[in-house]
């Protein structure tokens, strides 16, 4: 039991130093990312400008002894092939 509290402890206090963002592109143009786990959305024209709206989301949303020391980004690409 105690084991396990200390790994549970070791995943929480992993997870607090990172925030994982979906990435999409957006079916207007562009792209959107959206935080899991966190109400923060955020969208741009191109990846370049999209990771600097996020680092700028992740800041505005913590406060600086709370925001996570690394963002992680999951690019994700819906494709529809014919059966």
């Amino acid at each position: 039991m105690v084991c396990g509290a200390v790994f549970g402890l070791r995943f929480e206090l992993m997870t607090q130093s990172e925030i994982i963002f979906t990435v999409k592109e957006s079916p207007k143009g562009g792209y959107e990312a959206r935080a899991l786990d966190y109400s923060i959305f955020t969208q741009a024209d191109s990846i370049d400008e999209l990771k600097t709206m996020i680092r700028d989301a992740v800041s505005c949303h913590f406060a600086n002894d709370e925001k996570p020391s690394v963002i992680r980004l999951h690019m994700v690409k819906d494709e529809v092939i014919s059966a």
